[in-house]
């Protein structure tokens, strides 16, 4: 059996306490769709609410301008980053990749650089402008193993000379870990542009976003993170920034309407923002991030991933069952066929028995998951606040739903 690295039984105690459900007897193991927030980040949502429902909203936002502050510091702290002015605050990591990708304006024969495991909605974003914009869409070859070749992104960047080099770190549809430095480094060498999806990377692995080289890195709260549904980033480097990027649609929080036909732009990545913003969820997603670098993000990645493994070998063992991850590295999203079971039945009978888990069937994953000739899959993401109990009671009871009755 996968051994777990050690961890101090105290900091799990405290790690579980400060979980609710871990207690209550709910198995939680869907932390790529939404991780169990711990109470500080709750406690943070509730105080602010009160707050707007006693003082009013503007009112209560301005008390806490300070802390608000403060949220910035903790997402460029975990990310890495020089710095609080890198760091817009935006609804989540979609919105956040859109803005992004607004910031450039390929058109008729211009080139984005992608790869086969790109998330749905940047699939979506890409094919909208093909066919809108006259943009090509070019997807890198993969390397045997899985997973995106830095040779093959080498090669078409000279023979294309893209507008933008877009890549998904983790898909959602399965535990691949793409080689998103040397990718990086692949583009600072190449000068082109270069935007990461780090939305299923964040708070579950370190993230350094200048050894990424990335020019920007898109986020959620809401998975590996811990924070509440609703929070997203979008890191933008020093380079960007001084490049003039932009979003296509600024908001009155980017820029200041200085004449009838004159705006000034913000200095920093708030002009990537939206002015409204739900700042009970804000205060939130400041205290997850300042709780994941407390327990460590290289713990939690070291321990989750062994979580992870302890799946993938259990899995292996059971008739009916065909893991589908491949890839170099693996991380801590485990994905697997139920032979004769569509996988959304599969997390129904499981959450009935306090075990939650999640699907991802082909549209999720058009590419990926026609090579694996798969409709459906079982996605199970454990974290660092899980057990091997947790893990082997989970098991056990997905064994016991593929055998069927006695």
């Amino acid at each position: 059996m996968t051994e777990i690295p050690t961890t101090d039984p105290a900091e799990l105690r405290r790690w579980r306490a400060d979980t609710p459900a871990a207690g209550a007897g709910r198995i939680h193991l869907n932390n790529a769709g939404a991780a169990l927030m711990p109470l500080p980040v709750f406690n943070a949502i509730h105080h602010h609410l009160d707050r707007e429902m006693r003082l009013g909203g503007y009112e209560a936002a301005a008390e806490v301008e300070g802390r608000i502050g403060r949220v910035y510091d903790e997402v460029a702290g975990l990310l890495h980053a020089p710095g609080a002015h890198n760091i817009a605050l935006v609804e989540n990591a979609t919105v956040a990749f859109a803005q992004a990708l607004s910031a450039f304006d390929p058109g008729p024969g211009d080139v984005v650089l992608t790869t086969r495991n790109d998330y749905a909605s940047n699939q979506l974003m890409y094919l909208s402008l093909a066919e809108r914009r006259g943009v090509e869409i070019v997807r890198a070859d993969d390397l045997p193993e899985g997973g995106v070749d830095p040779d093959s992104i080498r090669t078409l960047l000279r023979r294309h000379r893209p507008a933008l080099v877009a890549v998904t770190w983790v898909p959602t549809n399965s535990g691949l870990v793409q080689p998103v430095e040397e990718v990086g480094r692949i583009c600072a060498e190449e000068d082109v542009p270069y935007l990461v999806d780090g939305c299923q990377a964040v708070g579950q692995m370190p993230v350094h976003v200048e050894s990424l080289r990335c020019d920007f890195l898109a986020g959620t709260g809401r998975k590996f993170l811990r924070g509440p549904r609703g929070t997203g980033f979008l890191y933008v480097s020093d380079r960007a920034l001084a490049a003039g990027h932009k979003p296509l649609f600024l908001d009155m929080r980017g820029a200041d309407w200085v004449g009838a036909d004159l705006y000034e732009l913000r200095a920093d990545a708030r002009r990537f923002e939206n002015w409204e913003f739900a700042y009970a969820l804000l205060m939130g997603l400041g205290e997850a991030a300042w709780y994941a670098r407390g327990v460590g993000v290289a713990t939690a990645w070291e321990r989750a991933r062994a979580l992870a493994l302890r799946v993938r070998r259990r899995l292996e063992e059971i008739d009916g069952i065909r893991v589908l991850d491949r890839g170099a590295e693996l991380c801590a999203i485990v994905t697997a066929e139920v032979e004769g079971r569509a996988a959304g039945d599969v997390v129904v009978s499981l959450r009935e028995q306090g075990i939650n888990t999640s699907a991802i069937d082909r549209v999720s994953a058009v590419i990926d998951m026609d090579e694996k000739g798969a409709a459906t899959a079982l996605r199970i993401s454990p974290h660092y606040y899980n057990t091997e109990a947790e893990i082997d009671a989970a098991l056990a009871a997905l064994e016991s739903l593929v055998r069927g009755p006695p």
